[in-house]
């Protein structure tokens, strides 16, 4: 199945910029959170972990979980998941990379897009998924 994901990391109006990539062990924790969440078909604490310009465009849990249902299968339903790299894009966005096996069996990286909140917590503000190195 070829199509392309929705970037929710492109429609980014305001990202926050990493003060400190150091955070990574907090984005682990958050997007781990958000993924067992799924797991448990749980929308309200899964929606609780993405950022407020995310919220914006998807008003509700349920609409939220059905966009994830939808668009991203690896990251709604997957086998397993490993935490790789985490670092800052040349715009200065901090994201975390994550290797999925999907329901499917097959390879996906997720790149979870973090901003800082003016409470000094983390959210998840975007994901792009990419199979076998190409965009789906």
């Amino acid at each position: 199945m070829k199509r392309l994901i929705m970037s929710l990391a492109l429609l980014c109006a305001n990202p926050a910029f990493a003060d400190d990539i150091g955070a990574n062990d907090e984005f682990k924790s958050i997007i781990s959170h958000q993924l067992q969440a799924m797991a448990q078909d749980d929308a309200v604490t899964a929606y609780s972990d993405a950022a407020p310009n995310v919220q914006q465009l998807f008003p509700t849990p349920n609409v939220f979980m059905n966009m994830v249902r939808n668009g991203y299968p690896p990251v709604y339903r997957n086998k397993s998941f490993k935490f790789e790299a985490s670092g800052t894009d040349p715009s200065g966005r901090p994201y975390q990379r994550v290797a999925l096996v999907g329901a499917d069996g097959d390879r996906y990286e997720a790149i979870y897009y973090m901003e800082k909140q003016p409470d000094g917590s983390w959210k998840i503000s975007g994901c792009v998924v990419v199979k076998d190195g190409v965009e789906t």
